[in-house]
């Protein structure tokens, strides 16, 4: 009596676990075609974003090197225009020089003169 009491209670847990195990497979099949889609679609969505960043990342670099070759561009010309005033600073203390050595040259010549007007 206990064996086929034993016997019954097998059969019955074996056509419970075979129930489950086909109830289980449905639902993994079932799942594992709906979840794809959603787990594409949020892929796809996530290129989509990290395209839209990387495409304005390289526009905001293109701005940078923009900016920075007008910098570049302001620095070289005042620059240049610095180089040309000392240039023409140089130039003029020259002159400036000139001038004073003539004066001088010019005042040591004119004492003669000078004394005759102060007389």
């Amino acid at each position: 009596e206990l064996w086929v009491s034993l016997e019954e209670h097998q059969d019955a847990l074996e056509l419970i676990m075979s129930k489950y195990r086909k109830q289980m497979l449905q639902l993994l099949q079932g799942r594992k075609g709906e979840e794809p889609e959603p787990v594409l679609e949020v892929h796809q969505d996530n290129c989509v974003e990290i395209e839209s960043q990387i495409n304005r990342i390289f526009e905001m670099g293109e701005v940078m090197r923009k900016a920075v070759q007008v910098d570049d561009d302001q620095f070289f010309k005042v620059q240049e225009k610095l180089a040309q005033l000392e240039l023409e600073n140089k130039e003029l203390r020259e002159l400036l020089s000139i001038s004073k050595e003539s004066i001088e040259v010019g005042k040591e010549e004119l004492p003669d003169d000078d004394t005759q007007v102060t007389k």
